[in-house]
């Protein structure tokens, strides 16, 4: 994929501030201590789905409630690291524009995630600059989050695109079993 030469804004919309929209979040993200975390999981991955098919037929006119609920249960690796394999070459547009409008609207707290998700994105386009620019997002959210960390040590050593996108669809099998299977 190619870079555009145009500008994308990835800084915070009203929303991201918007105090029953944080609320909402808050009640989709995911404690570790969870006795139905893989219930919860699931919930997770199939509302990234439901999310992504809603992006395709409705652009940004999404369900509040179903991107709160996504931006909630990314809170969690294994929810965030299925999100990281769902797209494909012919959803690649689909997702692009809902990671980029989910890290728009990502209250404080709840931006690594989807700053790293989008990054990838970038990253799999072309748009080095980009992908650093979300992933700098992501390090004043969460200034340990382990993703941005391991994301700009990949993205640094020239890892062609092609190579990381095929080991984020090689791991994705075992994620989705991970999570649906357990």
């Amino acid at each position: 994929m190619t870079t555009e030469n145009t500008y994308v804004s990835i800084t915070a919309l009203a929303l991201a501030t918007d105090p029953e929209f944080i609320e909402s979040v808050n009640t989709f993200a995911l404690p570790v201590d969870s006795p139905d975390l893989n219930l919860l999981q699931r919930d997770g991955a199939t509302a990234v789905i439901d999310l992504a098919m809603q992006f395709a037929d409705r652009g940004y006119n999404c369900d509040v409630e179903l991107m709160s609920q996504v931006i909630g249960r990314l809170s969690d690796i294994q929810v965030r690291d299925f999100a990281m394999g769902t797209h494909n070459a012919e959803t690649f547009d689909t997702y692009w524009n809902m990671w980029l409008y989910l890290l728009r609207i990502a209250p404080n707290d709840f931006v690594a995630p989807v700053a790293c998700l989008f990054a990838t994105l970038a990253y799999e386009r072309g748009d080095n600059e980009l992908a650093y620019r979300a992933l700098d997002r992501a390090t004043v959210d969460d200034p340990k989050y382990a993703l941005t960390i391991l994301l700009r040590r990949v993205f640094g050593s020239g890892w062609p695109a092609a190579a990381f996108a095929a080991m984020r669809l090689e791991l994705h099998p075992k994620v989705t079993a991970g999570i649906f299977e357990g």
